[in-house]
């Protein structure tokens, strides 16, 4: 151990980066690991190379009045479970769902995404996980991992503790957007399925569930609670982008089903409604679709019944309200190529049509966001 001589006389160890808590050299491994995966994801139109100080897309040619479009979430408290049950590869996938499912719902398919990942001490084989999870998903969307960012900070995350967030940015022609405002009373609601969950509300599913380990049926087949809860946030992209290359003036309003469930996400494609015009709101058929077993299994664990629509997505992610007169044939498509666009170990996507736009005489003021009134469910 070397030492030196402060000022006052007292000896004192000398320290580095390594000592202080940051392995270069580990971060150097991870990085190497990147490289690898990013490959799998390279498009056309990326310019640069993971590693670079930055990354650069070109705007595709031909677009008369490209609009950027954004998107930015973490994974949140599921990432616990993961590391619980050390299967760390499966995460990174719902990193990059949650971003391009939230530009899917303008229309637009995300070009490029970057990730970041803090952690308290670096270990490049749990980062390569990481980064081969948003990898996956960053191939199943059709967008580039165009970069990304890891940072070391010993003594602010504990050990074998790992943060996960990411954006995405989509370019689209500004007449391609849907913005919800052609939406009108009579549109019909299709809804796709989920996987489960999904990343939201894993709060409080860590209080209902407490050994990740624990076996339960689903499917027909014994396995462990965590594992199941890991299913990955389905991406859209594909079948959605699929519907858009034939019906894109027919669809007049997309949602992404996330926290807060139907109640609060369902509200926000409807545009608020002119003076002494009616409000639009979504008309939600119950029983409509089948709803995945975990979401059961949660309620018996103590899942409040009455509020899991204001919490999960109760297995519909993604909805779209399309023109009556295209509808059947929406419908049709989705579930003609949910094959085609099937991710193993997913199930594969199921649409239905779970409803219709219809009208409310109240006068809604404020934000949408929460609003029975702009979310009811009949029989």
């Amino acid at each position: 151990m070397k030492i030196i001589f402060l000022r006052n006389g007292i000896m004192a160890e000398k320290f580095d980066y390594k000592k202080a808590g940051v392995d270069v050299n580990e971060g150097y491994k991870a990085v190497d690991k990147y490289k690898k995966q990013s490959e799998r994801a390279r498009i056309p139109g990326q310019l640069t190379e993971l590693g670079a100080f930055n990354g650069m897309f070109a705007v595709p040619k031909n677009m008369k009045n490209p609009v950027m479009v954004s998107g930015t979430d973490g994974v949140g408290t599921k990432l616990d479970i993961a590391f619980q049950m050390g299967i760390y590869d499966t995460v990174g996938i719902d990193c990059v769902a949650m971003s391009v499912n939230d530009i899917l719902c303008s229309g637009v398919k995300t070009s490029f995404f970057l990730d970041y990942i803090a952690c308290g001490k670096l270990d490049s084989k749990v980062a390569g996980e990481l980064v081969k999870g948003v990898t996956d998903g960053c191939v199943d969307a059709g967008c580039a991992l165009l970069g990304g960012e890891t940072a070391e900070m010993p003594g602010f995350y504990d050990d074998g503790k790992y943060d996960l967030a990411g954006f995405g940015v989509g370019v689209a022609d500004k007449s391609d957007i849907i913005n919800g405002s052609k939406i009108k009373e009579g549109d019909v609601l299709i809804g796709l399925s989920s996987t489960g969950p999904h990343s939201n509300g894993y709060s409080l599913i860590r209080k209902l569930v407490t050994d990740f380990e624990e076996k339960i049926t689903i499917g027909g087949k014994e396995r462990k609670i965590g594992e199941v809860l890991l299913t990955p946030t389905r991406i859209y992209v594909r079948p959605v982008m699929d519907v858009l290359s034939k019906f894109r003036s027919s669809v007049h309003g997309m949602v992404h089903v996330t926290g807060g469930g139907f109640y609060e996400n369902v509200p926000r494609m409807f545009p608020h409604a002119k003076e002494g015009k009616k409000q639009l709101v979504a008309m939600i058929k119950k029983d409509s679709w089948e709803v995945p077993e975990i979401f059961d299994e949660l309620i018996k664990r103590g899942a409040d019944p009455e509020n899991v629509f204001s919490t999960f997505n109760m297995g519909i992610g993604f909805v779209l309200a399309v023109s009556k007169k295209d509808a059947a044939e929406i419908l049709k498509r989705f579930n003609a190529n949910a094959k085609k666009f099937a991710v193993k170990g997913a199930p594969v996507m199921k649409a239905y049509e779970i409803g219709y736009v219809g009208h409310t005489d109240k006068v809604i003021k404020g934000d949408f966001k929460g609003s029975k009134e702009m979310t009811q469910f009949y029989v």
